[in-house]
Protein backbone atom coordinates (compact mmCIF):
# COMPACT_ATOMS: atom_id res chain seq x y z
CA UNK A 1 0.00 0.00 0.00
CA UNK A 2 0.97 3.43 -0.56
CA UNK A 3 3.03 4.62 2.66
CA UNK A 4 0.96 7.26 5.07
CA UNK A 5 2.77 10.66 5.14
CA UNK A 6 3.31 10.22 8.89
CA UNK A 7 5.32 6.94 7.97
CA UNK A 8 7.19 8.08 5.40
CA UNK A 9 9.44 9.36 7.66
CA UNK A 10 10.52 6.43 9.26
CA UNK A 11 10.75 4.90 5.26
CA UNK A 12 13.84 7.59 4.62
CA UNK A 13 15.46 6.95 8.00
CA UNK A 14 15.45 3.45 7.01
CA UNK A 15 13.41 2.71 10.25
CA UNK A 16 11.24 0.44 7.81
CA UNK A 17 11.05 -0.37 4.48
CA UNK A 18 7.33 -0.88 3.65
CA UNK A 19 3.87 -0.68 4.57
CA UNK A 20 1.91 -3.51 4.09
CA UNK A 21 -1.82 -2.88 5.34
CA UNK A 22 -3.69 -0.74 8.36
CA UNK A 23 -4.25 -2.89 11.11
CA UNK A 24 -6.47 -0.91 12.78
CA UNK A 25 -7.54 2.30 14.11
CA UNK A 26 -8.81 3.93 17.04
CA UNK A 27 -9.39 7.25 19.12
CA UNK A 28 -5.98 7.80 19.81
CA UNK A 29 -3.65 5.90 17.08
CA UNK A 30 -3.62 4.19 13.81
CA UNK A 31 -1.88 1.10 13.76
CA UNK A 32 -0.07 -0.40 10.27
CA UNK A 33 1.61 -3.51 9.66
CA UNK A 34 5.08 -3.14 8.48
CA UNK A 35 8.15 -4.88 7.12
CA UNK A 36 11.40 -4.27 8.74
CA UNK A 37 14.09 -6.42 6.73
CA UNK A 38 12.74 -9.79 6.75
CA UNK A 39 10.87 -8.92 10.22
CA UNK A 40 7.28 -8.06 10.31
CA UNK A 41 6.37 -5.15 13.00
CA UNK A 42 3.68 -3.06 13.65
CA UNK A 43 3.77 1.36 13.44
CA UNK A 44 1.68 3.05 15.77
CA UNK A 45 0.80 6.38 14.67
CA UNK A 46 -0.50 8.02 16.77
CA UNK A 47 -3.80 10.68 15.81
CA UNK A 48 -2.80 14.64 16.75
CA UNK A 49 -5.71 14.99 18.71
CA UNK A 50 -7.41 12.77 21.03
CA UNK A 51 -11.18 12.43 23.00
CA UNK A 52 -9.98 12.09 26.36
CA UNK A 53 -11.78 13.98 28.88
CA UNK A 54 -10.11 16.80 31.03
CA UNK A 55 -11.01 14.69 34.13
CA UNK A 56 -9.14 11.30 33.05
CA UNK A 57 -6.31 13.65 31.77
CA UNK A 58 -5.61 15.28 34.65
CA UNK A 59 -5.65 11.67 37.46
CA UNK A 60 -3.47 9.52 34.33
CA UNK A 61 -0.96 12.36 34.20
CA UNK A 62 -0.91 13.69 37.99
CA UNK A 63 3.47 13.81 38.91
CA UNK A 64 4.40 12.98 35.45
CA UNK A 65 7.70 15.24 34.62
CA UNK A 66 7.51 17.48 31.77
CA UNK A 67 10.64 18.95 30.44
CA UNK A 68 10.66 22.53 31.48
CA UNK A 69 8.77 25.13 33.58
CA UNK A 70 7.81 26.63 30.21
CA UNK A 71 5.89 23.36 29.51
CA UNK A 72 4.54 23.45 32.39
CA UNK A 73 3.39 26.85 32.21
CA UNK A 74 1.59 26.19 28.93
CA UNK A 75 -0.15 23.04 29.71
CA UNK A 76 -1.73 24.77 32.74
CA UNK A 77 -2.92 27.26 31.05
CA UNK A 78 -4.03 24.95 27.99
CA UNK A 79 -2.07 26.90 25.36
CA UNK A 80 -2.01 25.34 22.09
CA UNK A 81 2.02 25.34 22.67
CA UNK A 82 0.58 23.59 25.82
CA UNK A 83 -1.84 20.86 24.49
CA UNK A 84 1.14 19.73 21.77
CA UNK A 85 3.19 19.20 24.83
CA UNK A 86 0.48 17.42 26.69
CA UNK A 87 0.34 15.04 23.69
CA UNK A 88 3.79 15.05 23.85
CA UNK A 89 3.95 13.98 27.00
CA UNK A 90 0.74 11.37 26.70
CA UNK A 91 2.86 9.72 23.91
CA UNK A 92 5.85 9.58 25.48
CA UNK A 93 4.17 7.60 28.62
CA UNK A 94 3.05 4.72 26.16
CA UNK A 95 7.07 4.53 24.67
CA UNK A 96 8.67 4.66 28.44
CA UNK A 97 6.09 2.59 29.37
CA UNK A 98 6.88 -0.07 27.46
CA UNK A 99 10.63 0.34 27.62
CA UNK A 100 10.24 -0.06 31.45
CA UNK A 101 8.00 -3.00 31.25
CA UNK A 102 9.79 -4.89 28.41
CA UNK A 103 12.91 -4.42 31.02
CA UNK A 104 11.22 -6.13 33.51
CA UNK A 105 10.23 -9.42 31.54
CA UNK A 106 6.47 -8.10 31.65
CA UNK A 107 4.07 -9.54 28.49
CA UNK A 108 3.85 -6.14 26.60
CA UNK A 109 4.87 -6.11 22.46
CA UNK A 110 8.71 -5.26 22.24
CA UNK A 111 9.58 -1.84 21.44
CA UNK A 112 12.00 -0.62 18.81
CA UNK A 113 12.00 2.79 18.40
CA UNK A 114 10.06 6.10 18.65
CA UNK A 115 10.00 8.84 15.98
CA UNK A 116 8.00 11.91 15.68
CA UNK A 117 4.70 10.41 17.07
CA UNK A 118 5.07 6.76 15.53
CA UNK A 119 5.70 3.77 17.66
CA UNK A 120 7.73 1.45 15.90
CA UNK A 121 7.07 -2.58 18.11
CA UNK A 122 6.83 -5.88 17.66
CA UNK A 123 3.60 -7.28 15.75
CA UNK A 124 1.66 -9.44 18.27
CA UNK A 125 1.05 -12.91 16.14
CA UNK A 126 -1.57 -15.92 16.83
CA UNK A 127 -0.57 -19.11 16.32
CA UNK A 128 -1.09 -19.04 12.48
CA UNK A 129 1.47 -16.17 12.98
CA UNK A 130 -1.99 -13.97 11.98
CA UNK A 131 -2.33 -10.70 13.95
CA UNK A 132 -3.42 -11.96 17.60
CA UNK A 133 -6.75 -11.23 18.47
CA UNK A 134 -8.41 -9.16 21.39
CA UNK A 135 -9.50 -10.97 24.42
CA UNK A 136 -12.86 -9.38 23.83
CA UNK A 137 -13.01 -11.45 20.60
CA UNK A 138 -12.17 -14.93 22.22
CA UNK A 139 -14.52 -17.35 24.00
CA UNK A 140 -12.71 -19.70 26.42
CA UNK A 141 -13.14 -22.62 28.31
CA UNK A 142 -13.20 -22.81 31.91
CA UNK A 143 -9.88 -24.01 32.53
CA UNK A 144 -8.43 -21.44 29.97
CA UNK A 145 -10.12 -18.48 31.61
CA UNK A 146 -8.63 -19.71 34.95
CA UNK A 147 -5.12 -19.77 33.15
CA UNK A 148 -5.62 -16.54 31.31
CA UNK A 149 -6.47 -14.90 34.52
CA UNK A 150 -3.85 -16.32 36.49
CA UNK A 151 -1.16 -15.05 34.15
CA UNK A 152 -2.35 -11.42 34.15
CA UNK A 153 -2.74 -11.15 37.52
CA UNK A 154 1.17 -12.17 37.77
CA UNK A 155 1.50 -9.68 35.03
CA UNK A 156 -0.15 -7.13 37.43
CA UNK A 157 2.19 -8.09 39.94
CA UNK A 158 4.77 -7.55 37.93
CA UNK A 159 3.99 -4.58 36.29
CA UNK A 160 3.41 -3.56 40.00
CA UNK A 161 6.74 -4.54 40.93
CA UNK A 162 8.39 -1.96 38.43
CA UNK A 163 6.27 0.51 39.77
CA UNK A 164 3.61 0.98 37.14
CA UNK A 165 -0.23 0.71 37.06
CA UNK A 166 -1.80 -0.12 33.68
CA UNK A 167 -4.92 2.37 34.35
CA UNK A 168 -6.98 1.20 31.44
CA UNK A 169 -6.34 -2.51 31.54
CA UNK A 170 -9.37 -4.33 30.27
CA UNK A 171 -10.00 -7.03 27.64
CA UNK A 172 -9.94 -4.72 24.76
CA UNK A 173 -6.32 -3.76 25.30
CA UNK A 174 -4.81 -7.30 26.01
CA UNK A 175 -3.94 -9.39 22.98
CA UNK A 176 -3.73 -12.82 22.78
CA UNK A 177 -0.36 -14.37 21.44
CA UNK A 178 0.32 -17.98 20.39
CA UNK A 179 1.73 -18.48 24.13
CA UNK A 180 -0.65 -16.25 25.71
CA UNK A 181 -1.96 -12.75 26.63
CA UNK A 182 -0.03 -9.68 25.80
CA UNK A 183 -0.66 -6.36 27.52
CA UNK A 184 -1.27 -3.42 25.15
CA UNK A 185 -1.61 0.20 25.03
CA UNK A 186 -0.07 1.95 27.71
CA UNK A 187 -0.74 5.69 27.26
CA UNK A 188 -2.38 5.83 30.28
CA UNK A 189 0.16 4.31 32.38
CA UNK A 190 0.86 5.36 36.05
CA UNK A 191 3.70 5.61 38.72
CA UNK A 192 2.64 3.48 41.17
CA UNK A 193 4.46 5.57 44.07
CA UNK A 194 3.64 8.94 42.55
CA UNK A 195 0.02 9.04 41.81
CA UNK A 196 -2.89 9.56 44.10
CA UNK A 197 -4.89 7.57 41.70
CA UNK A 198 -2.56 4.74 41.45
CA UNK A 199 -4.72 2.55 43.98
CA UNK A 200 -7.79 3.31 42.74
CA UNK A 201 -6.63 2.18 39.34
CA UNK A 202 -4.95 -0.88 40.22
CA UNK A 203 -8.03 -2.22 41.55
CA UNK A 204 -10.50 -1.62 38.45
CA UNK A 205 -7.57 -2.90 36.20
CA UNK A 206 -8.13 -6.11 38.38
CA UNK A 207 -11.98 -5.79 38.77
CA UNK A 208 -11.69 -5.71 34.94
CA UNK A 209 -10.04 -8.98 34.95
CA UNK A 210 -12.18 -10.56 37.26
CA UNK A 211 -15.41 -9.67 35.81
CA UNK A 212 -13.93 -10.55 32.17
CA UNK A 213 -13.01 -14.32 32.87
CA UNK A 214 -15.79 -14.51 35.80
CA UNK A 215 -17.86 -14.94 32.40
CA UNK A 216 -16.36 -18.43 31.55
CA UNK A 217 -15.46 -19.05 35.33
CA UNK A 218 -17.83 -17.91 37.96
CA UNK A 219 -16.05 -18.75 40.88
CA UNK A 220 -13.25 -15.70 39.95
CA UNK A 221 -16.34 -13.71 40.50
CA UNK A 222 -15.91 -14.05 44.18
CA UNK A 223 -12.05 -13.42 44.70
CA UNK A 224 -10.94 -10.26 45.36
CA UNK A 225 -7.42 -9.96 43.94
CA UNK A 226 -7.11 -6.45 43.75
CA UNK A 227 -6.74 -5.29 47.25
CA UNK A 228 -4.89 -8.03 48.28
CA UNK A 229 -2.03 -7.19 45.76
CA UNK A 230 -2.26 -3.41 46.66
CA UNK A 231 -1.86 -4.49 50.60
CA UNK A 232 0.74 -6.69 49.57
CA UNK A 233 2.48 -3.36 47.35
CA UNK A 234 2.08 -0.75 50.56
CA UNK A 235 3.73 -3.33 53.03
CA UNK A 236 6.75 -3.94 50.83
CA UNK A 237 5.77 -7.79 50.93
CA UNK A 238 4.96 -7.62 47.10
CA UNK A 239 7.23 -10.14 44.59
CA UNK A 240 6.77 -12.01 41.60
CA UNK A 241 6.23 -15.17 43.19
CA UNK A 242 4.13 -14.01 45.79
CA UNK A 243 0.99 -16.41 46.85
CA UNK A 244 -1.97 -15.18 46.30
CA UNK A 245 -5.07 -16.61 47.64
CA UNK A 246 -7.98 -13.71 46.22
CA UNK A 247 -8.62 -13.44 49.69
CA UNK A 248 -8.74 -9.96 51.58
CA UNK A 249 -9.78 -9.02 54.74
CA UNK A 250 -10.32 -5.87 55.70
CA UNK A 251 -9.02 -4.83 59.42
CA UNK A 252 -11.02 -1.94 60.65
CA UNK A 253 -9.75 -0.44 63.72
CA UNK A 254 -12.33 -0.14 66.57
CA UNK A 255 -12.73 3.58 67.55
CA UNK A 256 -12.83 4.38 71.28
CA UNK A 257 -15.68 6.39 71.54
CA UNK A 258 -15.20 6.85 75.14
CA UNK A 259 -11.89 8.57 74.22
CA UNK A 260 -13.15 10.56 71.85
CA UNK A 261 -15.59 12.56 73.68
CA UNK A 262 -12.96 12.98 76.45
CA UNK A 263 -10.70 15.11 74.04
CA UNK A 264 -13.95 16.62 73.04
CA UNK A 265 -14.33 17.68 76.43
CA UNK A 266 -11.08 18.47 77.68
CA UNK A 267 -10.64 20.87 74.48
CA UNK A 268 -14.02 22.57 75.82
CA UNK A 269 -12.57 22.79 78.99
CA UNK A 270 -9.64 24.55 77.70
CA UNK A 271 -11.41 26.70 76.06
CA UNK A 272 -13.56 28.01 78.42
CA UNK A 273 -10.61 28.62 81.08
CA UNK A 274 -8.83 30.47 78.36
CA UNK A 275 -12.21 32.76 77.90
CA UNK A 276 -12.10 33.25 81.16
CA UNK A 277 -8.82 34.24 81.49
CA UNK A 278 -9.46 36.55 79.20
CA UNK A 279 -12.34 38.11 80.61
CA UNK A 280 -10.42 38.31 84.21
CA UNK A 281 -8.08 40.14 82.77
CA UNK A 282 -10.23 42.35 80.69
CA UNK A 283 -11.77 43.53 84.18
Amino acid sequence: MKPPARLQALIEEGLIDTVVRQLMSGKEATVYVVRCGDETRCAKVYKEATQRSFRQAVDYTENRKVKNTRQARAMAKGTRFGRQAQEAAWQSAEVDALYRLAAAGVRVPKPYNFHDGVLLMDLVVDAQGDAAPRLNDVQFTREEARTHHATLLAEVVRMLGAGVVHGDLSEFNILLSADGPIIIDLPQAVDAAGNNHAKRMLLRDVENLRNFFGRFAPELLHTDYGHEIWDLYERGALHGDAALTGRFERVDGVVDMTGVLREIDDARAEESARRLRLQTAGG
